[in-house]
Formats: C-alpha cells, sequence, structure tokens
C-alpha cells in the first residue's frame, strides 16, 4: 500500500466532463478524465471503480473524498456531491468539498483573484488568500471595486483582461477541472473540521435555488 501520504479519492463533474484521481500524499496512482456533457451519472462509480483497480487500492482503503462542488452545472454539481456524500456515510470516511475558485488557488502563496465561467459565459469571481477565501463569490462588475496596482494575481476565466482593468499580475486561464488540485486542497484539511460537502450555486438573484442534492445510497462491499 502507498505510503506517501493520506490515500484521496477526487472527483468533479461540475463542468463538461467526468474526471477523477487517486493520490497519495502527492503522487498520482491513477487518474481519469472523460469529456462529455451528459452521463455524469452512469459514469462516475464505473470511473471511480476503474481507477481503484488500476492502482490495486481496495474501497476501503481510502482515506477521504474529495469532490468538486462547482460553480458549474447544476445537474453536474449535483451528481458529484452526491455521490461523496454517500461514499463517505458507506466507507465512514470524510468527504471534502473544494470549489473551484479553491482549486484554481491551490498551492498559490499570497493573494488570489480567482475567476470562473457559469454556463452563460458570466465570469464569477473570488478573493483568495493562501488558498482561503476572504469572501463570498461575487459578479464580474463588482471588480471595478477593488483597488488598483495592488500585489493581487489574476487566475482563471478573463485573468489577463482582468489584471489589465486592475493593474495587477495575470496567471493561467486555464479553469478545466483537475481532481489532483481537489486532492491537495483537502489533504490540507484533513483532521479539521470540514462538514459535509454542500454545492456551491451561484445563479441569478431571480431565480429559486435547488434543493441541496441527497446521498446516492452506494455498495461498495
Amino acid at each position: 500500500m502507498p505510503s506517501d501520504g493520506p490515500l484521496i479519492l477526487a472527483f468533479d463533474t461540475a463542468q463538461a466532463q467526468c474526471t477523477a484521481a487517486l493520490l497519495a500524499g502527492d503522487r498520482l496512482l491513477a487518474s481519469r478524465d472523460e469529456a462529455m456533457a451528459r452521463g455524469q451519472a452512469e459514469r462516475l462509480m464505473p470511473m471511480l471503480e476503474e481507477i481503484l483497480g488500476e492502482a490495486e487500492i481496495a474501497w476501503g482503503g481510502i482515506d477521504a473524498i474529495a469532490v468538486g462542488t462547482g460553480p458549474g452545472n447544476f445537474t453536474g454539481v449535483r451528481i458529484a456531491v452526491a455521490a461523496a456524500r454517500g461514499l463517505a456515510m458507506a466507507l465512514s470516511r470524510p468527504a471534502i468539498g473544494v470549489s473551484r475558485f479553491e482549486a484554481l488557488a491551490e498551492g498559490i502563496p499570497g493573494d488570489v483573484l480567482a475567476s470562473v465561467a457559469d454556463r452563460q459565459d458570466h465570469c464569477l469571481l473570488q478573493l483568495l488568500r493562501d488558498g482561503t477565501p476572504l469572501g463570498a463569490p461575487f459578479a464580474r462588475e463588482a471588480a471595478a471595486d477593488l483597488p488598483r496596482g495592488c500585489d493581487l494575481l489574476c487566475l482563471g476565466h478573463q485573468a489577463e483582461n482582468l489584471a489589465a482593468e486592475l493593474e495587477c499580475r495575470a496567471g493561467p486561464e486555464d479553469t478545466s477541472a483537475d481532481p489532483r488540485r481537489l486532492a491537495r486542497v483537502a489533504a490540507t484539511r484533513l483532521g479539521g473540521a470540514t462538514g459535509r460537502p454542500a454545492p456551491l450555486y451561484l445563479r441569478p438573484a431571480d431565480a429559486d435555488p435547488p434543493s441541496e442534492p441527497r446521498p446516492m445510497l452506494i455498495d461498495v462491499a
């Protein structure tokens, strides 16, 4: 059995893909990444079985579950969060939710402005310091109120445009899901009070928020 660190099974279906990975500390044991607009609910559990089989790890051998909580496709977020809750119940292991903003800022010291796009290509932002959110996410328009010329790194969707507007640094614009980042963020939270993972829904104020997903009933015997 790998002894590099905690065994964390991470997965994300918040975007048009189904992606998962198993890490032992920083070492990647197995992973899958498949583009799909639909069908994540049917594909996710077989994908996790494949990953564990490739790594020769039993379900009971994992130490924690990391799950992407969005923002993203409502159905996709619900699928992953429900699966994580079900696995946590079945295995008596912690399930740790990680937002797309937190994943973008993973491992980056200092102040970060993380940016993602929703399905309507609206830009959603969150400020983080050393990977920890400094407040709630906000709309692109509110960036006009941020100070100029500060020591801030813009990452993700429209990072270069944001950096030019705010007179700060720009980083990578890639916002594709990376389960390795989820696992690394989750590893920093092991042993702490994490609570159960919950979807991060960001939607127009005139829309009713969807109810939280129930955990999937999962047989991992």
